[in-house]
This record gives C-alpha cells, structure tokens and sequence, in this order.
C-alpha cells in the first residue's frame, strides 16, 4: 500500500452554514441546484432532546443517516431510534417527527427532490451571525414550508397517531 495521502476536500464555506435559534445547526453539503433538483445533501447537527413538530412532506421524501448520538423517528405507524450508522427513509406523504437523544444527534439528511437545505437556508440564521440569543423566525419558517407543500399538523411532541390526516 503506497505512503501517498489524497489531501481532504476544503471545508464547506460560511455561506453553506446555518442555525434555527438553538434548535438545531446545519451544514449544506449539496443543493438542489447542484444535482438538476434530484436531491439536497445536509450535515445536521441537533442538540439533546431537540425535535420536530409532526408535520408531512407533500412534495419530497427524507433520508436520514445517523452520525452520531441517537435519533428517534416517529413515521406513520413506526418507532424507530437511530444509532451511528442507522438510516431511515421517510416517504411522502407521511406524517413524521424526530427527537434527539439525550447526547443530541448528528444525521445526514436528504430530500428527494432537494428542498430541506433550501428551506434552512431561506429560514435560518447564517452561523456565523448566530450569538446565543439568536432566535428562529417562526413566522418565516411556516411561509418558506408552506411553499414547499410541508404541512404542520401539531406540535414538538405530538405523534403521528395523535392528529388525523388524510393524504393529499
């Protein structure tokens, strides 16, 4: 085996990282625009205990791939948690939500087509800006999901069998 070393890639720039207030951080490895719209690439960073409100994806599916920590996923009638090197599809269509675990959770994240790093980046505050009193703009983030066809259906806690739904 040969001594020589490919150097890293370069670090992803400023312009490609983002924070929801304290909710979760994230890092665009590829856009949208950068894959003919076929998917997004997110490195997501979120911190003990943080998740989503139940919400569904009318227009796009997610994939998520645990780094590190643990994530519990809620998807129609399914419970999973998430460890280091566990994936999950969520499909359109389907009511889901997600907590970190108690040492939070680092995941990938794609969305097929690309709009989950679109919507962080339209929504979020540019790390480099964010101080600890940084706060996520709600009333933005519901115009951009609106958009996207992403529908809230409850609250951080609330689980798919909690809130009826019926499917676009």
């Amino acid at each position: 085996m040969s001594d020589f070393a490919f150097p890293s890639p370069p670090p992803p720039g400023p312009d490609r990282k983002f924070v929801l207030g304290g909710h979760l951080s994230l890092t665009v490895l590829a856009t949208a625009e950068e894959t003919d719209d076929r998917h997004d690439l997110s490195d997501v960073v979120l911190p003990p205990f943080a998740g989503t409100p139940l919400h569904v994806h009318t227009r796009y599916e997610e994939r998520i791939w645990t780094v590190e920590g643990a994530l519990t996923v809620w998807c129609g009638e399914d419970t999973y948690t998430l460890r280091p090197g566990d994936y999950y599809r969520i499909p359109t269509n389907t009511p889901h939500t997600i907590q970190a675990g108690p040492d939070g959770a680092r995941t990938l994240v794609v969305t097929s087509p690309g709009r989950f790093a679109e919507l962080i980046r339209r929504t979020g505050t540019p790390a480099h800006l964010a101080t600890p009193e940084t706060t996520w703009d709600l009333e933005l983030f519901q115009q951009v999901t609106d958009e996207f066809g992403d529908i809230v259906l409850g609250p951080p806690g609330a689980k798919p069998g909690d809130v009826p739904f019926a499917r676009p």
